[in-house]
């Protein structure tokens, strides 16, 4: 396998630059490039590099050393910290591609060896992948949980149990004449019924994605609501066309915000009213829609208006919904007489703390206990379904007192879906999609 070179940080000009190899060469590159010998195993060292053609000096750098299997990848590995200038980097570079048997490294490459190597499994490169992308206290957590190993200790121990299970099931498919003692029925479906519903569990609990992607508020109201002004006091900058003009929003605009940590995508939506005009019922329609794919909605009734309650509005109200009076300083005497779910607001005023505060409960209700472990992407809950169907046909088939070949081929089918979430088995459409998303260096 060759041997790899990349920078591990961001292009241009800094104060710093990391240029990491990995591969069989490394070590020896290492001497070409600093005319001593290896320095000892995870230590830095100070120590010029050369130009291997001429021997001019191109930095002196801070190199570490990392011998397989004790590394990143799992092979040898030499990580050089330098200046990080543009010209420098390029030098350097320019030296490791005229070395025979280097080449640049692939997007996520590095990470693939680790993956291949046994360094981590298919749900830690994953973690790695969210950390590197992490833009919030809660998906770093999440990151660094999934990354850590959480995850995939987790799937790991349901494996074990189901392929202890299939040991138990198989050892009586060679005496076909002989029926499961009694004890051992029971044991089966007493084990299949646990491990089934910890799955289904996990299955209808998707805070795992929405921290990932982040949650999804849509602001709805009628014209002149007040949902502009709140997108633009939510981002604290001028988003959204704020006027007295009914129908100024027609399309929907988004803005993603870090609210106690949590990621947080609002959507702005056009005013909800009947309406001859079809660009304004499009607008409409698309409101509406998103009210139905948002975690969260934010219903905003005017006080101008209240308590008459603008029904268009109130038909939005899903599962998880805020019902905002907004305007409330335009009418004094509404405030202290709000039915109760119903929640002052005035960003004109500076009456926000009881909005904020509600807004946070429920995004931190949504979110959950920062420690739990989840599942963050689609691909894991396919084959959780997938668990969960081939446990509960397992079931069904020893309620009917069916053939065990049939029931351990049920169990033999769960413990695979499990083995892909991890990456043992049919890993290779998943790593390329995965490590297509990586950057250069990683």
């Amino acid at each position: 396998m060759s041997t790899i070179f990349a920078p591990s940080t961001a292009p241009g000009k800094a104060g710093v630059a990391v240029i990491r190899i990995s591969g069989a060469r490394a070590g020896e590159i290492l001497t070409i490039l600093s005319k001593k010998s290896l320095p000892e195993p995870r230590k830095a060292v100070l120590r010029h590099l050369y130009t291997p053609k001429t021997g001019e000096i191109i930095d002196n750098a801070l190199v570490l050393w990392f011998p397989a299997p004790h590394s990143f990848t799992g092979e040898d590995v030499v990580e050089l910290h330098i200046h990080g200038s543009r010209a420098i980097q390029q030098i350097l570079l320019g030296s490791l591609s005229e070395q025979h048997g280097l080449r640049p490294a692939e997007g996520g490459e590095f990470t693939r060896r680790a993956f291949e190597n046994g360094r981590m499994d298919l749900t830690q490169v994953e973690g790695l992948a969210d950390l590197i992308d992490a833009d919030t206290a809660r998906q770093h957590a999440q990151a660094v949980r999934q990354l850590s190993g959480g995850l995939s200790a987790l799937l790991t121990e349901w494996r074990l149990e189901l392929i202890q299970l299939l040991a138990h099931m198989e050892a009586y498919i060679d005496f076909p004449d002989e029926d499961l003692p009694a004890e051992l029925e029971q044991e089966i479906q007493e084990k299949v019924r646990r491990l089934r519903d910890k799955v289904g569990t996990y299955l209808h609990d998707r805070r795992g994605e929405m921290i990932r992607r982040g949650i999804q508020v849509a602001i709805l109201g009628a014209p002149n609501a007040g949902k502009s002004s709140l997108l633009n006091w939510l981002a604290r900058r001028e988003v959204a066309i704020v006027s007295h003009i009914a129908g100024t929003t027609r399309d929907i605009l988004e803005v993603q915000l870090d609210i106690d940590g949590i990621a947080v995508t609002v959507s702005d939506t056009a005013g909800l009213r009947e309406s001859s005009d079809s660009i304004e019922q499009e607008g409409i329609r698309r409101a509406k829609a998103r009210a139905g794919e948002s975690d969260l909605t934010i219903l905003l009734f005017s006080a101008e208006t209240f308590p008459q309650i603008d029904k268009e509005t109130a038909a939005q109200k899903g599962p998880h919904a805020l019902q905002v009076v907004s305007k409330i300083d335009l009418n004094a005497g509404a405030e202290p007489s709000l039915p109760k779910g119903f929640i002052p607001l005035s960003t004109h005023a500076a009456i926000t703390d009881a909005f904020m505060q509600a807004l946070t409960k429920e995004l931190r209700a949504l979110a959950g206990v920062d420690n739990d472990i989840l599942f963050t992407r689609e691909r894991h809950r396919a084959a959780l379904t997938e668990c969960h169907t081939e446990l509960e046909a397992c079931l069904q088939s020893r309620g009917r007192e069916a053939p065990i070949e049939l029931s351990s081929e049920h169990i033999r089918r769960a413990a695979q879906a499990i083995a892909r979430i991890i990456g043992t088995i049919d890993t290779e459409e998943i790593l390329d999609v995965l490590f297509g998303s990586f950057c250069i260096g990683k």
